[in-house]
C-alpha cells in the first residue's frame, strides 16, 4: 500500500516546495491542510504542480458564529491530553498582541470547537502515515501537531539547530530525534580557540541578524505593498479570516504610521538608556531577551512569556556580588521594539543593567560568569567561551554537561550557585559538534525564506498577494538546490522510519 503523507502548508511555502520535489522521488498519496489568505488560496485552488489527493482549507472550516460544544471540548482534552486554554492564551491573535480585535471567551471556544472537529475529521479521512511540516508557529498548527503525535502518526518537522546553515528532521520540537549520546563520539583534543575558529563559519547570530536586516527593509517595496493593499486589494480576509478581524484599510494604515513613529521614539530611548560598552569591571550574569510574539516563547515556553517577571526572579536568586546584564534582541526591531514602559520597568529593577541590541554577544560571553536563557541559542554559544549556562525549556543543546535545565523557579537560587561553579570542557563541546554534524545537514533555510518574501511578498511587507502558476514555478526553480536537499532528506527520513518498523 502507498504511504499517506499530510502537509501543513501556510504562508511559508517551504513544504509546498518539498512536496513538489518529493513527489518525484516517491509514490505516495499527498494530503494537505492549507492555511493561507484569500488571494493565495486562489493559487492553491488552481495549481497542479503538486498532486494532492485532497486538500482542506483551514479558514473555509472556521465560521464566526458556530456554536460552542463544551462537552466535546472537555472530552477532547481528556482524549488527547491537551490543554486547549494553554494554546489559546498563547495565541498572539487571541490575546496580548492583537492591535485590531479583542476576542471574547465565546469566540475563542467556538474557534477551538471548529478546529478540533476539523482536525479529527481530516485525520479520520486521510489516515496519514506521516505528517511533514515546518516548526509550529501558532496555536492551530501546534494543536494539529499534538493530535498527530497523540494518534501515533510519524512526524517529520524541519528544525534548525544552533548551527547556521544547518537543518535537522525531528519528531520533537527544538530537540534532536536520535538515540545518539555524546559519549558515543570521539574527540581530537581541540582547544577552545580552535572550536571558536570552527564555529565562525557557522555563526547563527550573524546569519539570523543578516536575515533580519533584509526582511521588510526596502522602502520601495513597502510603497508597492501599500499601493497593492490600499488601492488594489478588496481586503476580503476581513470577513473570512479571524486573524484579520478589525483590520480595515484605515485602521491598518493608522496602526503602521503610529507604529513607525513609536519605533523611532523607542530607538532613541534605547540609545539613551542602554549600555553600549561592556567594561568587565564587575561580575555579571547574562540574560538575553527573547523576541515577543515568536513561537520560541509562545509555543515552546508557554508559562514563561513574562520576561520582566523572569528578570525579577533571576535577580532575587543571584548571589551578592553579581549584576544581571539584560540584552535586547536585535530581531525585536521587526516588532517595533517593546513599549518604553516595559523598558522603564526593567531599568527600575535593582541590580540590572540593560544592554544595547547592537552589542555583539561575543563581548558579553567573554566577560560574563553565567548565561541564563529561556530557550535561545545563547546557552550554546556561551560554551565556546568556557561559560556555563541555564535553560528553562528542553532544547537541542541541553545535553551538554555545562547546561543546566531548570524545572522550577523554586530551585533557581540553588541552580545559579551550582552553575556558577560548573566547569566547561572543550571535549564535551567537541563531542557535541560531532553530534550535530551527524544528526543534521547543510541547508540555508533563512535564505530560502528571504527569497520567498522578496519573490512574492514585496520583501516581507504584504502576505496577501496574487500568486501566478508561472511565478511559483520560477520560485521553485530558483531554489531548486535547497528543495532538492530538503526533499531528499525527508525521503531518507521516511525510508528510515519504514525500515525500522516505526510506521505501520
Amino acid at each position: 500500500m502507498k504511504d499517506k503523507v499530510i502537509f501543513w502548508i501556510d504562508q511559508d511555502f517551504t513544504y509546498y516546495g518539498v512536496a513538489n520535489y518529493l513527489q518525484k522521488k516517491i509514490d505516495c498519496d499527498f494530503f494537505a491542510i492549507i492555511d493561507v489568505t484569500n488571494k493565495v488560496k486562489k493559487f492553491f485552488k488552481e495549481q497542479k504542480l503538486v498532486e494532492f489527493k485532497k486538500t482542506w482549507y483551514y479558514f473555509d472550516n472556521i465560521s464566526r458564529k458556530e456554536e460552542i460544544d463544551l462537552e466535546y471540548l472537555q472530552n477532547f482534552e481528556k482524549k488527547y491530553d491537551i490543554n486547549l486554554w494553554e494554546l489559546a492564551i498563547n495565541e498572539r491573535m487571541f490575546y496580548n498582541y492583537n492591535h485590531f480585535y479583542n476576542f471574547s471567551d465565546e469566540e475563542i471556544l467556538s474557534i477551538l470547537t471548529q478546529e478540533c472537529k476539523l482536525f479529527e475529521s481530516v485525520l479520520d479521512e486521510a489516515k496519514p502515515d506521516f505528517f511533514l511540516g515546518t516548526p509550529v508557529k501558532q496555536h492551530k498548527d501546534s494543536l494539529f501537531y499534538k493530535i498527530c503525535k497523540a494518534r501515533g502518526i510519524k512526524i517529520i518537522i524541519l528544525e534548525q539547530p544552533k548551527f547556521a546553515y544547518h537543518g535537522t528532521l525531528t519528531n520533537e520540537l527544538q530537540t534532536f530525534d536520535t538515540t545518539d549520546k555524546l559519549s558515543d563520539f570521539q574527540i581530537k583534543g581541540k582547544s577552545f580557540g580552535e572550536l571558536r575558529d570552527f564555529m565562525k563559519s557557522f555563526d547563527a547570530y550573524k546569519q539570523i541578524n543578516n536575515a533580519g536586516k533584509k526582511f521588510a527593509s526596502s522602502n520601495t517595496e513597502k510603497i508597492k505593498a501599500a499601493i497593492d493593499f490600499l488601492l488594489l486589494s478588496k481586503n476580503t480576509n476581513l470577513k473570512t479570516h479571524y486573524t484579520y478581524f478589525g483590520r480595515s484599510k484605515f485602521r491598518v494604515l493608522k496602526h503602521e504610521l503610529i507604529a513607525s513613529l513609536k519605533k523611532r521614539i523607542r530607538e532613541k530611548f534605547i540609545g539613551k538608556h542602554f549600555l553600549k560598552n561592556i567594561s568587565g569591571k564587575e561580575k555579571f550574569i547574562y540574560f538575553p531577551l527573547g523576541v515577543d510574539e515568536e513561537r520560541t516563547l509562545l509555543i515552546d515556553s508557554p508559562f514563561l512569556t513574562n520576561q520582566i517577571e523572569m528578570i525579577r526572579n533571576i535577580v532575587k536568586s543571584m548571589p551578592v556580588g553579581y549584576k544581571l546584564y539584560v540584552k535586547e534582541a536585535p530581531s525585536q526591531r521587526l516588532r517595533k521594539w517593546r513599549k518604553i514602559s516595559e523598558y522603564k520597568e526593567m531599568l527600575k529593577i535593582p541590580n540590572v543593567r540593560m544592554i544595547h541590541p547592537s552589542v555583539h554577544p561575543k563581548q558579553i560571553y567573554e566577560k560574563c560568569s553565567l548565561v541564563i536563557t529561556i530557550v535561545g541559542s545563547a546557552g550554546f554559544e556561551a560554551a565556546f567561551y568556557e561559560k556555563p549556562s541555564m535553560v528553562f525549556t528542553d532544547i537541542n543543546y541541553s545535553i551538554l554537561p555545562s547546561v543546566m535545565k531548570i524545572d522550577s523557579i523554586d530551585t533557581l537560587a540553588d541552580s545559579i550557585n551550582k552553575s556558577l561553579q560548573t566547569k566547561v570542557f572543550a571535549g564535551d563541546l567537541e563531542r557535541y559538534i560531532s553530534f550535530v554534524e551527524k544528526n543534521s545537514f547543510i541547508v540555508d533555510i533563512y535564505s530560502l525564506r528571504v527569497n520567498q518574501h522578496n519573490h512574492f511578498h514585496y520583501g516581507g511587507h504584504l502576505i496577501d498577494v496574487e500568486i501566478s502558476i508561472e511565478k511559483m514555478k520560477e520560485f521553485l526553480e530558483q531554489n531548486k538546490e535547497t528543495f532538492d536537499i530538503l526533499a531528499e532528506k525527508n525521503f531518507e527520513r521516511m525510508k528510515f522510519l519504514r525500515q525500522t518498523n516505526l510506521v505501520k
